[in-house]
């Protein structure tokens, strides 16, 4: 899953990230306004955290340009001010959720995992379920025929964005874009780095490989049985 978070307060964008890449997101930050509409627009991202207060561009600008274009990705809206006047008109404009400065990071985690429950709809479920293998997306947990597979943060982003697209070819460059940061923008290798790493776990000693290579195009998760 990768988040934008839009926020021109360095530490506090700093604090938040590095909180979130622990978690297994993958981040990007954009310091204004305008720079975070240009990667609101040239990327696909699962949440936005999007502060109100911003130079360039302001929060509630860039939140009216994003919705322009797209309508589903979700919006959690970051601010000082606490009025309800504020919330109104920004839920009214488009955002999803509203949180107020200060808060615990905690909240926002519980807050971001809630919206990406909402949507899109295919990745509402809390469980996923491809052959033998079974995803608790709450717990983070993988278990294969009963058995828990233990995984890192990152090893378990590639997995759960493999099965919720399974059955669908994933370029290196679209598993890139979901489950790492732009720092890691045209190092399509580190996918064939965890890819090995996550068939020696969830493959090795299993008849039916649930990981496959597309040679030329990338790799599925095999959503059949047999």
């Amino acid at each position: 899953m990768r988040i934008l978070i839009v926020e021109d307060e360095e530490k506090l964008a700093d604090i938040i990230a590095r909180s979130l890449k622990a978690e297994g997101f993958a981040v990007d930050v954009a310091g204004d306004g305008a720079q975070g509409l240009e990667l609101a627009i040239a990327y696909a991202y699962d949440v936005i955290i999007l502060d109100i207060m911003l130079p360039r561009l302001s929060g509630t600008e860039v939140l009216e340009a994003i919705r322009q274009k797209n309508r589903q990705v979700p919006i959690l809206m970051l601010t000082a001010r606490d009025a309800v006047a504020d919330k109104v008109k920004h839920l009214s404009a488009g955002a999803d959720d509203y949180l107020t400065k200060p808060f615990a990071f905690l909240e926002l985690l519980v807050r971001v995992r809630a919206l990406l429950r909402r949507a899109p709809v295919q990745q509402r479920a809390d469980t996923i379920t491809v052959a033998d293998m079974e995803i608790d997306r709450l717990s983070r947990q993988v278990k294969r025929a009963g058995r828990r597979i233990d995984l890192s943060a990152k090893e378990y982003a590639l997995m759960e964005y493999l099965a919720l697209n399974a059955g669908r070819v994933l370029s290196r460059n679209m598993i890139i874009e979901h489950v790492w940061d732009q720092s890691f923008e045209g190092l399509t290798n580190i996918v064939d780095v965890y890819i090995r790493q996550l068939r020696g776990k969830i493959d090795d000693g299993y008849d039916l490989k649930l990981i496959k290579t597309m040679r030329g195009a990338g790799y599925v998760l095999n959503d059949e049985a047999g």
